[in-house]
């Protein structure tokens, strides 16, 4: 089956009035979660997981791709009324768009990322159901040395482009391999790591583990950090149009130049979101006849950016659905939640599971149409929410945390191992220290043993059959071009630029941007929790994205000395 045709098949799954009422929930609930300062898609997703339960599988992934997509909306919203970027994807979002809010142009800056994210999402989404059979077929035809080799590529982009820092990001990645032993070995069926609790022979359970990480580790490190009890929301003025026909001229380049940038760079491994965004942001403004304006509310700084970042998140769900591997920590969470369902997904996905797969697809362009139509004209209600003080909220995601994890087993032992990790994540976010690598080390090392273990078996244990077929060897050739072209990338002297630049006049402080480099889909440092309320001083060190990504003091005004 061709790509269109699997298309129209998914949209007459997508389009009937049970499908489109999940989307609608999907989306709604989404954005309304995804619109806190700090919860990122994949928290989001891994948060109502437990909502779905009782639900068909074709009926869950729909209300995923509205969640999906609506987490993402929502992260946008935060990142230019609140300043706060929650995710990699919206750091650069958070430059200019704050700035164009603080002008008075807050409705133009949403309503930009919005359409931006629109376009972008279903240019992607098209081009994901044209390379999804494609890629099946080259998929069918690899051995398990290379499955082997796709997952270290997995595994070390994602650990070493990640946050400033990829010896935390290796060690990251270490401790999610040591989680993934927990259990039964599969083939000799020896305890592994369990200490003699019986709870732990199934291991520990993925779903736990990501909400213990991503939301008990987020509420405690941004209820240490707060400052205030409430949100410093830009207000949206009455009566502003939401975008100009200058706006529009402006905008729709560098909608398009984001897609082409975002959606390759997240079917192969680069890192996350946050690669394509700071590519497409300097490529918009080597080409403005206005660069001075950057940083200082151009709104190609937002329209390119944020396409790029939708194009992206929709370009790792080829590699998911495909090869069954993920790239990214969202991407891991909706494996896991492949795995709630007894499936699997790769090569043969797209045919044991065909309308699922396709519904799933067309389902995200669903959710575009529905989050257009709605989040544009309900923006105000979603910033209403933002005026619910904190430990209100605090205590709303603790309390769905807990009673979520008890939901999956229904065991005690489970909320104790929510609150442990829930700690371990508190202290990797206090110390730097980026959580996507753990999660992805968790999910997909399991999986990357028992393809080694039958690479080994098949070749008598001669560990050249790791690098013994053409594909291998492009592989990892691969990979090291994009280790070292990732690194060059990270430490070129315009990103140090761009984030002096947005810091100044105080609009978008540099040390909230470094916090959440990385977070999310690639969530590095904590995130939001500086933008939950402490004000942190701009230094070099945090400009440089060499700081361990914890709140500093707020520093009395004076003048700058040298």
């Amino acid at each position: 089956m061709s790509g269109l045709e699997g298309l129209l098949d998914g949209l007459a799954v997508a389009l009937t009035f049970e499908s489109l009422l999940f989307a609608l929930i999907g989306t709604v609930v989404g954005t309304l979660i995804g619109v806190l300062p700090g919860i990122g898609p994949a928290l989001t997703i891994a948060l109502l997981l437990p909502m779905t339960y009782g639900l068909e599988p074709g009926s869950a992934f729909i209300m995923f791709a509205g969640i999906y997509y609506g987490a993402m909306y929502g992260g946008s919203t935060t990142a230019i009324l609140l300043k706060t970027p929650g995710e990699s994807g919206s750091v650069i979002t958070a430059i200019d768009g704050n700035k164009m809010a603080r002008r008075g142009r807050g409705a133009a800056a949403l309503a930009t990322a919005a359409i931006g994210s629109f376009v972008a999402g279903t240019i992607a989404t098209v081009l994901l159901a044209l390379f999804a059979p494609w890629m099946v077929e080259i998929a069918v035809k690899l051995g398990a040395p290379d499955y082997f080799a796709l997952m270290v590529v997995a595994f070390l982009t994602v650990s070493a482009l990640v946050g400033s820092s990829p010896l935390r990001g290796l060690v990251s990645m270490s401790l999610g391999l040591v989680v993934g032993m927990v259990g039964l070995d599969f083939q000799s069926g020896q305890q592994r790591l369990t200490f003699g609790e019986v709870s732990l022979l199934d291991g520990i359970d993925t779903v736990v583990l990501i909400v213990a990480l991503f939301a008990l580790g987020e509420v405690l490190y941004v209820s240490a950090h707060q400052m205030t009890s409430r949100f410093d929301v830009m207000e949206l003025r009455k009566g502003k149009t939401w975008m100009t026909r200058d706006d529009w001229r402006r905008a729709w380049r560098p909608w398009l130049r984001g897609t082409s940038i975002g959606f390759p760079l997240g079917v192969i491994p680069a890192g996350g979101s946050e690669i394509p965004t700071f590519l497409s942001y300097t490529l918009e403004r080597k080409l403005s006849k206005k660069p001075k304006e950057f940083g200082h509310g151009a709104i190609e700084g937002v329209a390119g950016p944020e396409a790029a970042n939708n194009a992206n998140a929709a370009g790792t769900l080829v590699p998911l659905l495909t090869l069954g591997i993920p790239t990214s920590a969202t991407a891991a969470v909706i494996l896991v939640a492949f795995q709630q369902y007894g499936i699997q997904p790769g090569p043969q996905l797209l045919d044991t599971q065909s309308s699922l797969v396709w519904g799933l697809i067309a389902s995200l362009l669903i959710a575009n149409v529905i989050l257009l139509g709605l989040n544009l004209p309900l923006i105000g209600l979603w910033v209403k929410i933002l005026e619910i003080p904190k430990p209100y909220l605090f205590a709303g995601i603790m309390s769905f945390a807990l009673l979520g994890t008890y939901a999956v087993n229904g065991s005690a032992f489970d909320v104790g191992v929510l609150l442990v990790f829930g700690l371990a994540g508190y202290l990797m976010r206090r110390f730097g220290f980026p959580i996507s690598p753990m999660i992805v080390g968790a999910i997909l090392g399991p999986l990357a043993e028992v393809q080694l273990r039958r690479s080994l078996d098949i070749a008598g244990g001669n560990l050249t059959t790791l690098v013994s077929t053409p594909f291998t060897i492009v592989v990892y050739l691969t990979l090291a071009i994009v280790l070292v072209g990732g690194f060059l990338l990270r430490r070129r002297p315009t990103h140090h630029e761009i984030l002096v630049e947005a810091s100044h006049d105080d609009t978008v402080d540099c040390a909230e941007i470094e916090a959440a480099d990385g977070k999310d889909d690639t969530d590095g440092k904590g995130g939001a929790a500086v933008g939950a309320g402490a004000k942190p001083s701009l230094d070099k060190e945090s400009a440089d994205g060499n700081g361990t990504g914890a709140s500093t003091p707020p520093k009395a005004e004076k003048p700058p000395t040298d």
